[in-house]
């Protein structure tokens, strides 16, 4: 017979030994982890980096992130601190306002690493376009990502002709998109994720083709080899990027 005192010190070693061989999907995938002491890039290893490593890099930051071969940087004073005196970024992301696309995180980058222009919709207008001329030009980022995403809410707004505040007129940068994507032969509607899929890579090539038209200094870097401006569409549901040719 067992002692009733034992009973309670019996069940938390039961617990113990459940609760060590149940670990989790995401514990598993934790334990794939790769410790580093980020540091922050210098001018030198900015310069000597072209678009095309550049590129190279984010789509192997994003392959990291879809496998969850994390990165875990540590972002201690040191960093923070060695952070001030200047900053010398590879990139500058242009993604959509939406809180389950953490840019940082999607490519797998640290303090320092890139510069990102965040508004519902990813198009651009005078002050995006300065930001990205800024990040360039006077900063040395090699490389301009235009990424849209599956779901987006702006999208369907501009599709559905939303009237809200000053959401009526943020959304009229969308409605090109609208219009190149009418040659579809389905159902025209927010409620069909097909339609919004396709009005979302419209919108990125729109935002890659008025980045060139109205911005001459980044059309000059780009026809020079100084930079890429590429575009991508990220998949809510894997993670995975997909780069438009």
């Amino acid at each position: 017979m067992v002692n009733n005192k034992r009973i309670p010190f019996l069940i938390f070693i039961a617990a113990v030994i459940l609760f060590s061989s149940c670990k989790s999907k995401a514990d598993l995938e934790y334990s794939k982890a790769t410790i580093i002491n980020h540091s922050v890039h210098t001018k030198e290893q900015q310069q000597a980096l072209t678009p095309d490593e550049v590129l190279k890099q984010f789509k192997e930051g994003n392959e990291r992130f879809r496998n969850s071969d994390f990165t875990i940087r540590k972002h201690s004073d040191t960093i923070r601190k060695a952070a001030t005196g200047g900053q010398y970024p590879e990139a500058m992301v242009l993604s959509c306002l939406d809180s389950r696309v953490p840019v940082e995180d999607v490519f797998d980058q640290g303090i320092g690493d890139v510069f990102v222009g965040r508004v519902a919709g990813n198009f651009v207008n005078t002050d995006l376009l300065g930001s990205m001329e800024f990040a360039c030009k006077v900063a040395g980022a090699k490389l301009i990502i235009v990424m849209g995403h599956q779901h987006c809410g702006a999208i369907k707004g501009a599709i559905d002709d939303v009237k809200l505040g000053n959401i009526t007129a943020m959304l009229q940068n969308i409605k090109p998109a609208v219009l190149m994507s009418q040659n579809y032969e389905g159902e025209k509607s927010s409620k069909n994720e097909a339609f919004v899929k396709l009005v979302a890579r419209n919108n990125v090539r729109n935002t890659l083709t008025e980045i060139r038209a109205k911005s001459e200094i980044l059309r000059t870097m780009e026809e020079n080899g100084e930079i890429k401006i590429v575009g991508a569409f990220y998949v809510l549901q894997t993670g995975e990027l997909q780069f438009f040719d």
